[in-house]
Parts: structure tokens; C-alpha cells; sequence
């Protein structure tokens, strides 16, 4: 093993000491490093990371930079003292060779495979030239991660390095040691995912984790007390984070002496007693459960006494509309209960403004932890049968939230739109949540089918981030105007697949780019989202990609992923097609009392999600469809939405208002399942098969029949009606 000099010694000394005063490094996996030389493998998102891993490494580093940083006047002489071996593309072999050879010697050789600064907070695309060096060494690779940078002054948060105060000092770090990999092995997959697994592993130690949800949006709302955090869209009233804290902590205090019961069932559009509501059982000690008011009365009431239920906040107006619903012993009515409470609601209004969040949160008795404990209660959307209560804890919450925080990056202005339901995972956690943790303003409007008086709300606030599902998307094409949207500057959809068409056609219209997301309720729900292209450092500049047109953009930090073959499990590359399964701190805790259908999608703490997916180099996920949404015929795997888009190509229908057909697999006798073509339009069948041989469709993905309903059934959430589907599919 290479001695170091004199110098080298002398400026690593000097320069830990001052790093040490500045950063506090956590280190794991240290005892699992190989005793010789090795090539280091490291994420790259501050100025600093060299630094930070020279604190972590129990030995010596020699780090391969890039050559213009290197002949620096102010770097160089210490570059060049602390052995630094410097790259540049023309000469690039000879770098590799060095590297190879102090590897060889016995020394730790450390190469960023991103090749530049994370200008996005996510893994950037990994650069081949690594597995030059390793093979050439003939020696292992060690990934790293360098956790919790993203944020300090050195990183490119907001848009920019340097100026901003640091968040803490000294500034808390974890840097994760990866296993060995045997040069041979460390393709650019294996490396991403390794890097990935390595990055929930710590994003799970982060403390934020720890905290219980109720504390979390009292400190959120402390934050800035007298600002406006909620405008209610109907009325147009708005509400300051004191008078929300104020109202829900009045209301939480009757509900701690009325409804003895655990859980506590809330039926409310998207509005300002809908937020008070779920905050106020949050702060008394109880969970929220949001009831989708739109099902069909018997899922309703399966989910309430899945939940049991015996209490429901409400509202008389809204009441007066549900003639059919379910509705529990004991009924809470809003617009009833809080006028009778204003001396109450004064006085905690009051009491908050006074105290410290930490003397009011022990005068709530509010949990200092919440952990893994229940938080939420959600229901799926029962697209494929009964509803399932997915159990979401504190954890869980937190944790989407401070994930989604990170890569939305919230400017002080923005103003985000609620009108998906609360009972919709998607609106419960980022436009209900979101805004409270995060102190970010929000206005709500109940029904996310308006899209006219939508499109109005929009324009007359400046909304500038908006949440939808393709389905909403279609009703803003028909019934809003160009100008109306233009405040807009993140549109992100999920829930279902975005038809290209559609993301077209709607960019086309208002000059808007529509971001796919993608999410499960049982991932709390976000687990992967496309964000605007940043600007370029200068003109002509290379951009960091961030959006992908057919993709649902990059996995959200602290998420690690694998491809498994759907029938055997088997792991395959992020590179392959397979069985999407994902692990992380927002993935669920289990379905309620359903230990048999927990256990069949969670293993070892992995979730398998259902979905057919795949990553290409860049990182962005492409999600080939559903598995329920595939056919196994003739020992083929046969994927519903791609000959859906296959069909309305053929089609060249312009509409883009409505769903005009759906795909579905039928029980047969011959090939054990048949494609049934359902459509609201009248098709001629023999013709679709000419069309689609022609442009070469296999003959397995043909439909077999065509059936003309008079429209596609489609749940409240936009999603297809895969069991209503399925039904009259059977019944051709």
C-alpha cells in the first residue's frame, strides 16, 4: 500500500480538522470495506462531497476530478499535494490507466460516476467509464451514498449554490458504505440500484421520521402565523395559519370528549372545514378516515365497518345530497358545531398565537413520536373489487411529504390547487398534508369535475401548482380557455396512465406541459414524478434531463426499486420489463386486519406493486401497465393499454373528451383468455384487425370481440372501472 507524503498528510490534517468543526459525519457499512485498493463509487450533489467522504473513509481517498478544476490556480497546489488525478475527454484512457494502477497499488481511487453536480437532486445518469478502471485494476467497487447534502449551501438547491445560510451548524451527514462488487458485476444497473437501496437506508435514519404528524403541522403552522394558508374557492374566504390552528384545536378538544372511539370517519369535499376536520382529529389524538361519498353505497359501508366507525364530521348542506349514504349513530356537522365554539375558537386562536409550538403541543398532550403507529386510514378505489384499508402511519406520511418537499422545491409564491378529494391518496397527502407541514398556501375547491370554474379559481389567484387526473384533464380542454391557465408552472397528473395524445393536445392548448406521476395508495402515495427541464447554466448549456414524455419521471429520494419476473419473483435489471417492487419509508404498514393480503404484497419489506415497469439508463420510470391489466394468452403476457393506444392511433380520433374504449380479457376456452374490445363508439371489428395487422399488431393482441356500451365505466377517482369492466366483458 502507496505511503502519502509529507504535505498530503500535513493539508489532510489541517483541512479535516476545520471540515470536522463544519460537518458531523455518520458512517455505515465502514467494516465491510476491502482491506486493498478499490474504485469508490460515489452520488455527487455538493462542491463539498470529496471533503465529506475523506471524513467518513478510515484511509486515504484519491479522487479522479475533472482536469479544468485541477490547473484551478487556487486549487491546484493542493490538488495536486492530496494526489488528485486529474480526467479530461481527450485524454481520458491515460487518467483510467493511473487510476488502475493505484488501485492496484493498494489505494482507495475515488471517480463521481454521475460526471457532474446533481442540479436535481436525483441521480443523474452513471457514466461508463468506471468499469474501465475496475476491470483494468482488476478490482471491486464500492458504492456510496452521501445523504442529507441536498439543502446545504454547497448544493444546488433553489436554484443555486453558495448563497443561502446553512440550515444547521454543525451540518449532519450519513455516508452509507455499499458491499463489494466484483469489477465484472458492476454494470451501470446493478451500480443504480445498489446506490438506490444504499439511499433509503438512509433517508430511513433521517429523524423527521420520528416525529408524529399532529406536531409536524403545528410547527408548520407556527411558522408563519398570520399568513393566509387556505382560501376556500366557493366563497372566496380565506384562513391565516392561526385561525386554522385556532378552529382545529377548539374542534379537537369536543371530539376528545364525545367520540371515545379510535377512528373517525370524515365526509367532506375538498374545502376549508375538510382540512379543519382532519387536522382537529389529528390533534386529538385519533385518526382520520376520509370516506369516498361517491361509491356505491355497499362499498361504503364496507368500509365503514372495516373501519369501525360509529362517528362521521360532516356537513348539513352536503348531507341534505347524500339521501343514500350510510351514515353512522352519530353525525358531527360542521357548519353546526363550529359557530357554537367562536368564544372557544378566539381563545386557542389566541393561545397559539402566544405560545411556543413545544409548550402547545404538550398542552395538547400531543405524542412526541409517531413512528409506525397508525396515522391515516385510506381506502383503494376498489377498480378491481371490495376496497381495502391501507394503514398509513405517521412514518409513512412524514415521510412522502418531506420527499415530495424535496423534489417540488416550493417557491415562496406558489399557491397549489386542492380539489382532488381527501379520500383520494393523491389529494390527501400532497394538497391536504403538504401545504400544512410545509407552510405552503393552498385553495380548495370541492368538486375536480368543474373544470370551467376551476379554470376561473386558476386565473383569479394565480394558482401555480395544479394536481389532476387524465380523466379532469379531458374536462379542461373542453371548458376552459388558454389565458386561464397561464399562471401554472407545474401541472403533474397521476391515479392512470397519461394518453400521449392527451399530453399533447393539452400543451398545444395552453402552452402547459403536463407532468406524469406515478403512486400507489399503499406508497402514501407518490413514488415517482417528472418536473420542468431547470435552466441551463448558460446559453447552449447541456440541461440535467428531469421530465421524459412517456415516462412517470424519477423515483423520489429514500425509494429503492428492483424488476422481478411477475410469475417466478425472480430479480432481473432496472433495465429489464418485470414486476415493479419498491421499498422506502412511505410504503404502507399492511392492509387493515388483512394479514393474507399483506402478506401477498409485502416481502422482506419490499412492496410488489403490480405494475409491469421498467428504468432506462437516465433513471425515469416507464410503467408498461398493470398486471390485471395483462392477459396471459397463449403463454404470452398480452398488455391492455398499449393496444388501447394502438387502437385509438388507428381510430384518429381527436376527441380527446372522454374515454371511448377500454381493453378487457375475458375468460376462454381455447387460449384461457380473450381480448373483449369495449367501446361508446360504434367500431366495425374486421376492419380494427385489418388496421392494427397492418401497422403490426401480433394476432394474439387482437380483440376477439367488440362491445358497445354506452360508456366506459369509470370510478369517481377517473380510474377505469376494471371490476365493472370485467363484468360486461364476461357477459359477451
Amino acid at each position: 500500500m502507496a505511503k502519502s507524503s509529507a504535505a498530503e498528510r500535513a493539508l489532510r490534517f489541517v483541512g479535516l480538522g476545520i471540515a470536522r468543526l463544519i460537518y458531523r459525519v455518520t458512517t455505515v457499512g465502514v467494516e465491510g470495506l476491502p482491506p486493498g485498493g478499490f474504485l469508490l463509487l460515489p452520488n455527487h450533489i455538493t462542491w463539498v462531497d470529496a471533503i465529506v467522504l475523506l471524513l467518513a473513509s478510515p484511509r486515504p481517498i484519491r479522487f479522479i476530478i475533472d482536469a479544468g478544476v485541477y490547473r484551478n490556480r487556487f486549487l491546484h497546489p493542493v490538488l495536486r499535494a492530496v494526489g488528485c488525478i486529474p480526467i479530461t475527454s481527450r485524454k481520458a484512457k491515460d487518467a483510467m490507466r493511473e487510476a488502475a494502477a493505484k488501485i492496484r497499488a493498494g489505494e482507495i481511487v475515488c471517480l463521481f460516476p454521475e460526471g457532474e453536480l446533481s442540479r436535481i437532486g436525483s441521480l443523474l445518469r452513471l457514466r461508463r467509464g468506471y468499469e474501465i478502471i475496475a476491470r483494468q485494476a482488476e478490482a471491486p467497487v464500492v458504492p456510496v451514498w452521501l445523504d442529507r447534502l441536498w439543502g446545504s449551501i454547497f448544493s444546488f438547491k433553489g436554484g443555486r449554490f453558495f448563497s443561502k445560510w446553512p440550515s444547521a451548524v454543525p451540518y449532519r451527514v450519513m455516508v452509507a458504505f455499499g458491499e463489494p462488487l466484483p469489477a465484472e458485476a458492476a454494470d451501470i444497473a446493478t451500480v443504480r440500484e445498489r446506490l438506490l437501496k444504499l439511499g433509503e437506508f438512509c433517508y430511513n435514519e433521517r429523524p423527521v421520521l420520528r416525529d408524529h404528524l399532529a406536531r409536524a403541522c403545528l410547527r408548520g403552522l407556527k411558522g408563519n402565523r398570520f399568513r393566509s394558508v387556505l382560501t376556500d374557492g366557493i366563497d372566496h374566504t380565506s384562513l391565516s395559519h392561526g385561525k386554522l390552528l385556532g378552529c382545529a384545536i377548539a374542534l379537537s378538544r369536543y371530539l376528545t370528549r364525545t367520540c371515545p372511539e379510535r377512528r373517525i370517519g370524515i365526509v367532506l369535499p375538498p374545502s376549508k372545514g375538510a382540512v379543519i376536520a382532519n387536522l382537529a382529529v389529528a390533534f386529538a389524538g385519533k385518526i382520520p378516515v376520509n370516506l369516498n361519498f361517491t361509491s356505491a353505497r355497499d362499498s361504503i359501508e364496507s368500509a365503514k365497518e372495516q373501519a369501525g366507525l360509529s362517528t362521521i364530521i360532516s356537513a348539513r348542506l352536503l348531507a341534505k345530497r347524500l339521501d343514500d349514504f350510510p351514515w353512522t349513530p352519530q353525525v358531527i356537522h360542521l357548519d353546526e358545531t363550529l359557530p357554537r365554539m367562536k368564544r372557544t375558537i378566539v381563545g386557542w386562536w389566541l393561545l397559539g398565537l402566544a405560545l411556543p409550538s413545544a409548550l402547545l403541543a404538550r398542552l395538547l398532550h400531543l405524542p412526541h413520536t409517531g413512528g409506525h403507529s397508525e396515522a391515516i386510514l385510506l381506502f383503494t378505489s376498489g377498480s378491481s373489487g371490495k376496497p381495502k384499508g391501507v394503514v398509513l402511519s405517521h412514518r409513512n406520511i412524514l415521510a412522502n411529504v418531506s420527499q415530495f418537499a424535496v423534489m417540488l422545491d416550493a417557491k415562496k409564491d406558489d399557491l397549489i390547487l386542492a380539489s382532488l378529494p381527501f379520500f383520494h391518496s393523491f389529494g390527501c397527502t400532497v394538497t391536504l398534508w403538504y401545504p400544512l407541514i410545509e407552510g405552503v398556501r393552498s385553495v380548495s375547491y370541492p368538486n375536480p369535475l368543474e373544470a370551467g370554474k376551476i379554470a376561473n379559481i386558476v386565473e383569479r389567484y394565480a394558482v401555480t401548482v395544479m394536481l389532476a387526473t387524465p380523466t379532469f384533464l379531458r374536462a379542461y380542454l373542453r371548458k376552459s380557455e388558454p389565458h386561464q391557465l397561464r399562471s401554472l408552472r407545474l401541472l403533474i397528473t397521476g391515479a392512470e396512465k397519461l394518453p400521449d395524445e392527451l399530453a399533447q393536445s393539452f400543451e398545444a392548448r395552453f402552452g402547459t406541459r403536463v407532468l406524469q406521476g406515478y403512486g400507489l395508495t399503499e406508497t402514501s402515495p407518490v413514488v415517482s414524478v417528472n418536473l420542468p427541464e431547470p435552466k441551463a447554466a448558460a446559453a447552449g448549456a447541456p440541461v440535467q434531463p428531469s421530465n421524459r414524455l412517456g415516462s412517470v419521471g424519477k423515483l423520489l429520494p429514500g425509494m429503492a426499486a428492483e424488476i422481478r419476473d411477475p410469475e417466478t419473483d425472480q430479480k432481473g435489471s432496472l433495465h429489464d420489463t418485470g414486476m415493479l417492487w419498491l421499498r422506502g419509508p412511505n410504503i404502507f404498514e399492511g392492509y387493515l386486519d388483512a394479514p393474507e393480503l399483506t402478506a401477498q404484497v409485502l416481502c422482506d419489506g419490499w412492496f410488489k406493486t403490480g405494475d409491469i415497469g421498467r428504468f432506462d439508463e437516465d433513471g425515469f420510470l416507464y410503467i408498461e401497465g398493470r398486471l390485471s391489466r395483462f392477459s396471459k394468452i397463449g403463454g404470452e403476457m398480452v398488455p391492455h393499454e398499449t393496444i388501447e393506444q394502438k387502437i385509438l392511433s388507428v381510430l384518429q380520433t381527436a376527441d380527446h373528451s372522454d374515454r371511448v374504449i377500454a381493453i378487457v380479457g375475458a375468460a376462454d376456452e381455447a387460449k384461457g383468455e380473450a381480448l373483449v374490445l369495449l367501446s361508446s363508439i360504434d367500431i366495425d371489428l374486421s376492419q380494427i384487425r385489418t388496421a392494427l395487422s397492418e401497422i403490426g399488431v401480433p394476432n394474439l393482441w387482437i380483440p376477439k370481440a367488440v362491445r358497445r356500451v354506452e360508456a366506459i365505466p369509470v370510478l369517481a377517482s377517473g380510474k377505469l372501472d376494471l371490476a365493472g369492466c370485467k363484468k360486461i366483458a364476461q357477459e359477451s
